[in-house]
Formats: C-alpha cells, structure tokens, sequence
C-alpha cells in the first residue's frame, strides 16, 4: 500500500549537528553520507592533492534521490551503509519508516536534492541548520578526532577550508530554497512536522 511520507531535508556544514538534531527528533534517518563514493572511484574530484570529499561529485545523487522518493512514496527502502573511515561501502540495509509521518534526510549535500524532489512530486521541508562557524569548527574537529575518520593533518587542513567556505555554504542552501534555523527552532519545526509541537526543544542549546 502506497503512502505519503515528508522528507525533511536537513543541510548544514559538517559537524554543525545536523545528526545529532536527527537523533534528538526522534524519526527514522536516511543518511546522505552512506551514497558517498568508495575511495578507489576513478572519477572521485580532488583538492589539496587529496579527494575533496566536500564536492558532490564524490557523491551518489542519483541513488540518494531514488531513495529519498521510494521512501516517501511507499515508506520503505534498501539504502547503503557506508563507512567514513576507509571511505567504502560495507553493506545495505532497509530503512523502514513504519507510522512515522516524516523522516530527517541529512547531510551536507542535501541542497543538492531539493529543486529535483520537488520536480518529482517528493514532498520535501528543507532545513539549513545555522550555528556560527567557529563553534561549528570546533564541534567537526573534536567529532572527526574521536572517530579516527581521517588523519589529524587532514582534518586540519579540510576544517580550515570549510570554517572559510561557511558563509557561502549558506547563502547557497538560502537560494536554493532552504531555510536557515538555529538548532532549538529547527527542533521545533520538525517536532511541529511529526506530530509533536513541544517535543523536547528546551533539551537543545
């Protein structure tokens, strides 16, 4: 039986929360990260002499977009697992909505995503999460040491290029239709979307 599920398209810079605002909603989570490319892709974009993991181009759009209307059309989909770690697909899973009204899709490509669902008919509510830069600089750096996601110089070199690219990242998610919240309003807003009006927005700083 078909459905009509809302996507909730989640953007932000990397680290700014956006998981974390996923887990604290409390609804089922496609992960934009696990269509990332395996490492070894021939055609994976490249900067700083390193694979620029911050370019869609090192991303699955296609098969992310398929996900994301499969979901909201009949609330169930096989979707990837992906590991950051050694940059390669280890798996698939279902990710089953069940009676959830929404579900979050987040990740830094998400902007990508939102003039094609719309173009398809994918009912879709587009999120940017907006957290100053610096803060955001911070929380990605202690996330990616904890979780060995890649080397300590890299990390480095990568967090300064986005703590520069920031501002832009946001004036380009506004003009393709996002809209810019800070994370207790954007907690709301799902909350509000899932039935919930109150659902724990005073839990987030």
């Amino acid at each position: 039986m078909t459905r009509a599920a809302i996507a909730i398209l989640l953007a932000g810079p990397s680290g700014s929360g956006k998981s974390r605002l996923a887990r604290l909603c409390r609804l089922p989570l496609l992960r934009l990260d696990d269509f990332y490319r395996d490492g070894d892709h021939p055609d994976l974009p490249r900067r700083h002499g390193i694979v620029d993991w911050d370019d869609p181009a090192s991303w699955d759009r296609e098969a992310c977009l398929t996900a994301l209307a499969t979901l909201c059309a009949t609330g169930r989909a096989q979707v990837p697992a992906y590991d950051i770690a050694s940059s390669a697909r280890i798996g698939c899973h279902d990710l089953d909505l069940g009676a959830a009204p929404a579900f979050v899709a987040e990740g830094i490509f998400a902007p990508t995503l939102l003039a094609d669902a719309r173009k398809a008919g994918v009912p879709v509510e587009a999120i940017y999460l907006d957290r100053p830069r610096t803060l955001v600089a911070i929380l990605r750096l202690v996330r990616d040491l904890r979780t060995h996601r890649k080397p300590p110089a890299v990390l480095l070199r990568r967090g300064f290029t986005l703590w520069r690219e920031q501002p832009a990242l946001k004036r380009d998610a506004v003009a393709a239709g996002f809209r810019p919240l800070s994370m207790r309003a954007a907690q709301r807003r799902i909350g509000a979307m899932a039935g919930d009006p109150g659902r724990r927005a005073d839990t987030v700083p």
